[in-house]
């Protein structure tokens, strides 16, 4: 039985555009040794470090257990460091995770952006962007965030 609603259609869409861009990403990554939450993180990181694990955790779309054991993967590669400060575990990348960061960036970028510049006007994306948006501070509101 189908009664599906315009807006449960558009979370699908979503949904599996999410998951179908990670595929992509994760396979045009491979050339670089790293996949896509690998470099997320590392990008996050880079951003806004040092940060904490709480904080990274809010940035990314990673489970608590995952990025556990991502940040391991991670510091054991030599890509990050995790300093302890009382309570608190500060995250900042190593040289070599700069070194790696620097060398992706502008590819993962230009794929990226190759995905909405391929099918979508500029118009559209701007369009898109603002709805985005919209809907992902809604949610963020519902979170209480």
């Amino acid at each position: 039985m189908k009664r599906n609603t315009l807006a449960s259609l558009i979370w699908v869409r979503i949904s599996r555009f999410t998951h179908q861009s990670a595929q992509l990403s994760n396979d045009f990554l491979k050339q670089f040794d790293i996949t896509a939450a690998q470099f997320d993180v590392l990008n996050q990181i880079g951003t806004y470090q040092p940060l904490s694990q709480s904080e990274l955790a809010d940035k990314i779309t990673i489970s608590a257990g995952g990025i556990s054991r991502m940040l391991s993967r991670l510091e054991r590669e030599g890509y990050i460091q995790r300093t302890s400060e009382w309570k608190t575990k500060w995250i900042s990348l190593t040289d070599k995770g700069e070194s790696k960061l620097e060398s992706v960036f502008d590819h993962q970028l230009a794929f990226q952006t190759s995905l909405m510049d391929d099918c979508l006007t500029r118009e559209e994306q701007q369009t898109l962007y603002k709805l985005m948006t919209k809907v992902q501070k809604h949610a963020e509101k519902k979170l209480g965030k």
